[in-house]
């Protein structure tokens, strides 16, 4: 699958890492060696930690504690700088020497951490064998407002590919028009619920659905209920569209077979 204008290569070299202990959280424990599953964990807010091929990859990780540890990260992954996406505490706690810390310019320009790479919409790069490739991620303003997530920021939201099976974070962003051209081309959709920050809520994310296509859709970014509350209203709409709602509570895990 084809997105990108410009590419960077980056490959991680070393053994495949086994879980070998249960902890509280995540839900799921996975054997990393199963190239036939991938295991989706919907962390906290927008985190996700993704496992798949032997790899671990995290995205917008915040609010995890020192148990962590034992679920070190191949790649971390951030689609902007504010402090509900971006936690240096919880990087610190997952990277490893190994890890593949990826961000915004404008993120690695306040940033304490070490070997950050600096990515923007179109860039592409390589987790070991997973492809992942940065999108479009901004928000519109009502009028007389400035946008929370301008798109002068380069903020990005991310698609991860995994032998074909392509997942898509959204990040903080609106429904933008960009989303066409993924359209019949994502797997998986986490899309964020709002309200807040102007991102996407309600309709909005009906008809995001309805642009992208996806076969799957996870919500994230949700307060206490509100995901219960959406599927209320939307999922007939949804499924009328042909996309399958896979609503996970947070630190709740689920896995997808390819």
């Amino acid at each position: 699958m084809e997105f990108t204008k410009r590419t960077k290569i980056i490959l991680i070299v070393g053994s495949i890492l086994v879980a070998s202990a249960a902890i509280a959280t995540p839900t799921t424990l996975i054997l990393l060696n199963n190239n036939d599953v991938i295991t989706v964990n919907l962390l906290t807010n927008a985190g996700v930690m993704i496992e798949a091929n032997g790899l671990r990859i995290y995205i917008d990780p915040i609010d995890l504690d020192n148990s962590y540890n034992d679920f070190p990260a191949d790649a971390v992954l951030i689609t902007h700088d504010h402090g509900d996406h971006y936690q240096e505490s919880t990087i610190d706690i997952i990277s490893t020497d190994e890890t593949i810390i990826a961000m915004p310019g404008v993120v690695a320009a306040i940033s304490s951490l070490e070997g950050v790479i600096t990515v923007a919409p179109e860039d592409s790069f390589l987790v070991g064998s997973i492809n992942v490739t940065c999108f479009y991620m901004y928000t519109f303003a009502p009028e007389g407002y400035e946008s929370s997530h301008p798109i002068e920021s380069n903020y990005v939201s991310y698609l991860i590919d995994i032998d074909g099976f392509v997942i898509f974070h959204a990040g903080d962003s609106s429904n933008i028009p960009e989303y066409s051209q993924l359209q019949n081309k994502v797997d998986v959709a986490f899309l964020p619920l709002g309200p807040g920050c102007q991102t996407m809520t309600g309709l909005d994310v009906v008809n995001a659905i309805d642009m992208i296509k996806p076969t799957y859709f996870i919500p994230i970014h949700y307060s206490e209920g509100a995901n219960e509350d959406f599927i209320a209203i939307y999922s007939i709409s949804i499924g009328n569209i042909g996309c399958e709602i896979v609503n996970l509570a947070y630190f709740e895990s689920t896995e997808f077979n390819i």
